[in-house]
């Protein structure tokens, strides 16, 4: 059978291997009856040239009509990064998902260097430890932290442990820095992360503790996950400090504020509901 071709997001081609559509409809957690049903339409739409993005809305739309829950799920990835664009409510949601793990945080705290202040974006405390967070936030999928990212974030890092040494506050006040990105790392970031000891979270990484893997345990979905609400409807909740799914569960008088009709209230509160594992 000869192959077909598609393109990937920057912009090389590859054989179609379905197979990955299947791992990341397992990662989504969605049930083996969704999953053959969604890779059998896939086999009859796939065609030759088409680009990853086409054949993930396609999956995605598929899914929309066959659990609307599942296909929040899969669209994960891409709900983080409609957290955007300036990056700032990335923080507060990794916050959120850090005190769902036990963590005490601060978001947006000015922290004092041999050098210069520095405004770290997250503080985190748990058991005696304390994390300095750097969370850095990608609107690109393609877009990965390299080495010069890690290199800035560890100089960071010492800054701030020199200043503590300094003033006799005692070394190691602050454990570890912490990078948490949206999308991914180079593998020259992660060997030099290694070596200083700087803790890394990425999309995909570190395996078994990944920032995907994070989310789904804690169940702190974004409230961009919702495909029950409006692109305007998440945006005004996200202007308003919501991130999560689960607050509009807390607060239910936040759907009456945006002005969603009864009849579509249930079906917003449902699909949260689920990604909160409150069914």
């Amino acid at each position: 059978m000869i192959p077909i071709y598609i393109t990937k997001h920057d912009g090389s081609r590859e054989p179609w291997d379905p197979r990955k559509v299947e791992r990341s409809l397992r990662a989504a957690k969605a049930d083996e009856a969704v999953i053959k049903e969604v890779m059998t339409r896939l086999d009859g739409e796939v065609r030759e040239g088409m680009t990853t993005k086409e054949i993930y809305r396609l999956a995605f739309t598929m899914l929309r009509k066959l659990h609307r829950p599942t296909a929040a799920q899969y669209s994960l990835k891409n709900a983080i990064m409609d957290l955007g664009p300036s990056g700032f409510p990335f923080e507060r949601f990794f916050s959120e998902i850090l005190r769902a793990e036990g963590y005490h945080t601060q978001v947006g705290v000015i922290v004092k260097g041999v050098c210069v202040e520095h405004e770290v974006d997250v503080i985190a405390e748990r058991d005696g430890e304390r994390f300095l967070v750097e969370a850095k936030y990608h609107n690109a999928q393609n877009t990965k932290s390299d080495v010069k990212v890690a290199l800035y974030v560890q100089a960071r890092f010492e800054d701030i442990q020199r200043q503590l040494k300094e003033s006799a506050a005692g070394i190691g006040y602050y454990n570890q820095m912490w990078l948490v990105t949206n999308t991914s790392f180079t593998a020259q970031a992660i060997q030099y992360g290694a070596c200083v000891g700087l803790r890394m979270t990425g999309w995909n990484f570190p395996p078994g503790d990944t920032l995907q893997d994070m989310i789904q345990r804690t169940q702190t979905h974004p409230i961009t996950s919702l495909t029950t609400l409006t692109r305007a409807q998440k945006n005004a909740l996200i202007s308003d400090g919501y991130v999560l799914c689960r607050d509009i569960l807390d607060h239910p008088e936040l759907l009456e504020k945006l002005g969603i009709v009864k009849g579509r209230l249930k079906a917003v509160e449902e699909e949260a509901a689920h990604l909160c594992g409150r069914t």
